[in-house]
């Protein structure tokens, strides 16, 4: 089992910059692909981006491409989200969860934490 806690998120600029932090607890964590979803207001939760176990692929939504990166430290168990270039619309939840594969998917959801970019 994992479970997750996610931090760093905050209020910013269009423009601006923030990087989000996951931290794992669980002995199966380097097991997983981890990746990142978010939720804005009355709107359903979409993916962002996810990282496969090794940290040696990574792939993104169409609208975060190019600005944002997804990187682990399976030593430290902790996944991360660097957030460029933000918009107002990637204001949401950010959440991460990790890819248990088969019939299960992405679980371990954390309790999210809040990105809001002003215009």
């Amino acid at each position: 089992q994992v479970q997750m806690v996610e931090s760093g998120g905050g209020l910013v600029q269009a423009g601006g910059s923030l990087r989000l932090s996951c931290a794992a607890s669980g002995r199966t964590f380097s097991s997983y692909a981890m990746g990142w979803f978010r939720q804005a207001p009355g709107k359903e939760r979409e993916f962002v981006g996810a990282i496969r176990w090794s940290g040696a692929y990574a792939y993104y939504a169409d609208s975060v491409k190019g600005r944002f990166t997804v990187s682990r430290d399976n030593a430290k168990n902790s996944v991360f989200l660097q957030m460029n270039s933000l918009k107002p619309e990637d204001t949401a939840v950010y959440y991460c969860a990790a890819d248990f594969g088969g019939t299960t998917g992405w679980g371990s959801w954390g309790q999210g934490t809040q990105v809001t970019v002003s215009s």
